[in-house]
């Protein structure tokens, strides 16, 4: 299970960077920032001059969708049950990352938003209950401040 679980973050890890180098590489003449530099020096999630950033649809159907898998996720009790939801959420990140067209400013932001759900998806799979219940609970508080950054 945990051969499966880094293989999975490896392939969204590349398919990130992927992503990201072709967004930075359709960008104009403007210097161009390594991914994990644009990363570090916008680690705090921001606003765009106390607006919100602009999404593309892809991305906010996917984290509508990762919405409503924790909001219809009741099995809270049970181990064999978070699995499927870590599937789903994983697989619904993946869409997100690949469907990226977002450039500039808005995109770091958004990579800023979306990095830490990589390690609440690695808790879903954790040895122990409680710890399992955390990672959702966190899951769905950070799901729920999108649209406090991004329309």
């Amino acid at each position: 299970m945990k051969k499966v679980t880094v293989l999975i973050l490896a392939i969204l890890a590349t398919i990130l960077v992927v992503s990201c180098n072709q967004n930075k590489k359709q960008q104009t003449t403007e210097p161009v920032q390594t991914v994990e530099e644009s990363h570090e020096s916008e680690a705090v999630l921001k606003l765009n001059n106390g607006d919100l950033w602009m999404a593309n649809a892809e991305t906010t159907e996917g984290i509508q969708k990762m919405n409503q898998f924790v909001a219809n996720f009741t099995d809270m009790e049970n181990m064999e049950a978070y699995p499927e939801l870590k599937s789903k959420l994983e697989a619904e990140f993946g869409t997100i990352i690949s469907k990226c067209t977002m450039t500039g400013e808005a995109h770091d932001q958004l990579h800023t938003y979306l990095l830490p759900m990589k390690l609440l998806f690695k808790d879903l799979a954790a040895e122990d209950i409680a710890t399992r219940k955390l990672s959702l609970e966190k899951l769905t508080k950070h799901l729920s401040e999108y649209s406090a950054y991004f329309k």
